[in-house]
């Protein structure tokens, strides 16, 4: 693991316009070519995150392998026909501003995508209950104001999958709001249009991952505007374990929290921690030994592996 973490990238200084930094992905302009419609570069680093406080501890080829992922559900998704996306390439020689240096550590972490003005909505969709989706139905009956029947558990599968949007928060978590807030904030036919999208996405998605064994519990879209067009597209990553709660089918049960292939296991170290207060949920977060990163690295290969590979034969 020392080895691998020469490897990992933590924090990018490209010599390119418009660097912004989130959680995990650092994202530049590229530069416009004549004709040509303005293009982002969004690089995957290998930041991790937990209660909303970037570890000082990479997870060597994290990037890589939500990347690969992403890039996977992305044509996927345009085999459905559904919605029209950002991504148009992953191949960096067509960006000359990079030297070889930066090209090499780069691939397989980057994608080149249209430049978009983001709807500002986070658009989830849930299948089960679980996560803030399960702490709303215990107080009232319902998510996001969507009413559901009585008597659900946690991890309960819904009778059909709901959409209840949140708000895009720069800081902090994001926070459910119901549909009708999320039309005040950007209209009613982009809503209706966003929601019909998400479920739908969220159907094929679901069914493909329930093929080979694992529940996709909820997940969560991002679209905006294409600069160029004007058109609502799909953007962002897209049904990673990073956006989406995903279980085995072979170890969910109605009244259990299922594991996850996720980071889970990172914050259930840091729960550790904090039941003995050695940290705060304040940053900075504490430096992870070598098992948290090889387990959490693990969690995030079986997922890419499993989602990937074709439908197991029957027996």
């Amino acid at each position: 693991m020392s080895e691998a973490l020469h490897d990992a990238v933590m924090r990018t200084s490209l010599a390119l316009p418009g660097r912004r930094e989130g959680k995990a992905r650092d994202v530049y302009e590229l530069p416009i070519r004549t004709g040509a419609s303005p293009r982002l570069l969004i690089i995957a680093t290998d930041r991790i995150s937990a209660f909303d406080v970037v570890m000082p501890t990479p997870i060597p080829g994290k990037g890589r392998l939500l990347t690969e992922l992403s890039l996977f559900w992305f044509r996927f998704l345009r085999n459905q026909g559904i919605v029209a996306d950002h991504f148009l390439g992953d191949d960096l020689s067509s960006v000359p501003e990079l030297d070889p240096g930066a090209r090499r550590l780069l691939q397989g972490r980057s994608m080149i995508c249209r430049a978009a003005r983001v709807v500002p909505i986070e658009c989830v969709v849930r299948g089960y209950l679980a996560g803030s989706g399960w702490r709303e139905y215990r107080e009232s009956g319902a998510v996001c104001g969507v009413r559901l029947p009585p008597g659900l558990s946690l991890a309960s599968a819904l009778p059909e999958p709901i959409f209840t949007p949140a708000t895009k928060a720069t800081v902090g978590h994001d926070e459910n709001i119901t549909f009708d807030q999320a039309t005040r904030a950007v209209g009613g036919e982009v809503m209706e249009r966003l929601r019909a999208w998400s479920i739908e996405l969220f159907r094929a998605a679901s069914a493909h991952a329930l093929a080979r064994g694992i529940i996709l519990a909820d997940t969560k879209f991002e679209f905006g505007h294409a600069l160029d067009t004007g058109e609502l597209i799909l953007i962002d990553e897209v049904l990673t374990p990073d956006s989406s709660r995903y279980w085995p089918l072979d170890r969910w049960q109605p009244g259990r929290d299922p594991p996850s292939f996720d980071k889970q296991f990172l914050r259930d170290w840091l729960l550790e921690l904090e039941s003995r207060g050695e940290w705060n949920r304040s940053p900075p977060g504490p430096e992870l030994p070598e098992p948290v990163v090889e387990q959490t690295l693990a969690r995030y290969r079986e997922a890419l592996e499993r989602l990937t590979a074709p439908v197991p034969r029957s027996a």
